[in-house]
């Protein structure tokens, strides 16, 4: 078990800021067409510990579970501080969860009140249909919530004195519980404590050399573990400043107003990033003007200042793999992307590309203080300061996840190579049987279609067929230029290409029969994508099932689906 001082707990940390800095601006929250509201240190603790006296008269027993249910927002991080401090358990839910799941993580938790915050009117119609009423459950408004009829932050701390005292928490307390998104079944409440969310954060803000100086954007989902620790969590330790994104459609200038000097993303949207480069400057273009030494300087500077990300020091990648092609273009550009991996099971502490350190392929090392090796069936294990308290209420399945000498079963496989460097070559329950029975591990095949600049997404499957195949989903910007003479043949021909580049690179069992250009625009809120992005398999190839026979009968390496 890690040791941690008392000192180096969360909100702790976040007390010495305010003794320390109280004048200074903490969060910055974007309200209405650009306009910002700046919060100090010493404000966001006046407004956690009005709420958390407010919370105290409600009278719930010691470690009760409160959920939020918002976007990424400044109340957010003011919400958990005041949940913290009145002893209780955050429970995060994603702001586009189906009504379903937001009963049963209602329900699971017995959550004895609910803070509602910033929400797109859509989501939050869905979100209500699997709410408890207010009279079951009570609930709580943030300033920039949907209408909610019930009492509001505002009117609640400016009528409610804040905590005399600043409460104090041991590290083996409850502090949240994050439910996995998964791709199948029922989500699990990973449960954490203060100490093994404070570990992982201390190690990287050491491994990183986090200050105050420091600036993050917070966009990425805060129900999730990763956001909530490099968002939250991170700057909660350090006192830097933290800037909200207003929405998607305003993201770009999100970035631009923030300058952050830390950057994480997920791989689908450094491949936007790369594509809506393109879109300005053919790649062509860009990959000649950045071999003319006169030029490449200039023109590495105005892409990244372009995107936001010319003041970025540490820039991330995490919670899917990315293919190493798009690695090396960054890293051409001038932006070393370090890739992450982890899980909400171990806060997200397992491994990291080390600058300067990195392999193509490969993720990269163990953080500080962890342990990892392979099981006789290449499953990755992880032994982290960060591992979880256990699954909520599921003694079962949380002894399920864990060796006999206390090693998580990630339920990813891998390779360790003689560095220590390790790759992930797939998930244990992906793997798939062809009719030769050869077992096929779709991740890598996709990360191969996927660096293709026409290509958003891919799904490899072909349980039970002699061939495997991939459905794609085009990038976005091409889907106008469809209907234009000779585009789609142009396409076809390069995913011709393409098909035969992929299949020269992989096994001869594994290789593609066809590729299908499907129609559909995979989504979060259409249940085949995870709300960190990731696919989900088991819905996206049930909607195709039906087309299986049709397509393997074709004959065609290239189907448009109609």
């Amino acid at each position: 078990m890690s040791e941690i001082a008392s000192s180096d707990l969360l909100h702790h940390r976040f007390y010495s800021h305010v003794d320390g800095r109280a004048n200074e601006t903490y969060l910055v929250q974007p309200t209405n067409g650009g306009q910002t509201t700046n919060y100090t240190f010493a404000q966001v603790y006046e407004q956690a510990a009005r709420m958390a006296a407010h919370i105290n008269t409600l009278g719930f027993e010691p470690q009760s579970k409160i959920a939020i249910i918002s976007k990424n927002c400044a109340h957010f991080f003011m919400c958990e501080l005041a949940i913290w401090m009145a002893g209780h358990v955050t429970v995060a839910l994603y702001p586009t969860l189906a009504a379903d799941t937001v009963e049963y993580i209602l329900g699971h938790c017995e959550a004895k009140l609910i803070f509602v915050g910033k929400l797109d009117e859509g989501p939050w119609a869905e979100i209500q249909k699997g709410m408890p009423s207010a009279e079951e459950t009570p609930r709580i408004a943030f300033p920039l919530a949907p209408k909610v009829d019930s009492p509001s932050w505002d009117s609640i701390t400016s009528t409610t004195e804040p905590l005399a005292e600043r409460p104090q928490v041991s590290p083996d307390d409850e502090a949240l519980i994050i439910y996995t998104s998964g791709s199948t079944g029922q989500p699990k409440g990973v449960l954490h404590s203060f100490r093994t969310i404070s570990a992982p954060t201390l190690g990287l803000v050491k491994m990183l050399s986090i200050t105050k100086q420091d600036r993050a954007l917070s966009y990425l989902p805060l129900a999730h573990g990763m956001d909530r620790w490099l968002s939250e969590c991170l700057s909660l330790y350090s006192g830097h400043t933290i800037y909200f994104a207003e929405s998607l459609a305003t993201f770009v200038s999100d970035l631009g107003r923030a300058r952050p000097t830390i950057f994480v993303s997920v791989p689908r949207l450094w491949l936007k990033f790369q594509l809506g480069i393109f879109s300005k400057l053919p790649k062509k273009r860009l990959d000649l003007f950045l071999k003319i030494p006169i030029l490449s300087g200039i023109i590495k500077k105005k892409v990244l200042s372009g995107l936001g990300l010319d003041s970025v020091r540490f820039a991330g990648s995490g919670s899917a793999p990315i293919p190493a092609e798009l690695l090396a273009w960054y890293r051409n550009l001038g932006l070393e992307l370090l890739e992450g991996y982890g899980m909400s099971e171990n806060f997200n502490y397992s491994h990291i590309t080390k600058p300067g350190r990195g392999r193509a392929g490969y993720i990269g090392h163990p953080y500080d203080e962890v342990e990892h090796k392979l099981s006789d069936a290449g499953e990755i294990l992880v032994k982290s300061p960060g591992t979880m308290v256990g699954y909520y209420k599921d003694a079962e399945k949380t002894a399920e996840c864990f060796t006999e000498d206390g090693f998580l079963r990630t339920g990813d496989r891998g390779e360790i190579d003689s560095d220590g460097r390790l790759r992930i070559t797939g998930r244990v329950k992906e793997l798939f049987k062809t009719s030769k029975g050869k077992y096929v591990a779709p991740a890598p095949i996709e990360n191969h279609i996927n660096n293709d600049e026409r290509i958003e997404l891919s799904v490899v499957a072909g349980s039970g067929h002699p061939k495997t195949h991939a459905v794609i989903q085009l990038a976005e910007d091409l889907l106008p230029k469809l209907g234009q003479p000779g585009v789609k043949e142009e396409i076809t021909a390069a995913l011709e290409k393409l098909l035969a580049e992929t299949n020269g690179k992989i096994e001869e069992f594994e290789r593609l029969g066809f590729l299908v250009v499907t129609k559909d625009r995979w989504t979060i809120e259409g249940g085949h994508l995870t709300p960190t992005q990731k696919i989900r398999r088991g819905p996206i190839e049930d909607l195709y099932a039906p087309k299986l026979d049709g397509w393997y009968a074709s004959g065609s390496k290239v189907i448009w689906e109609d």
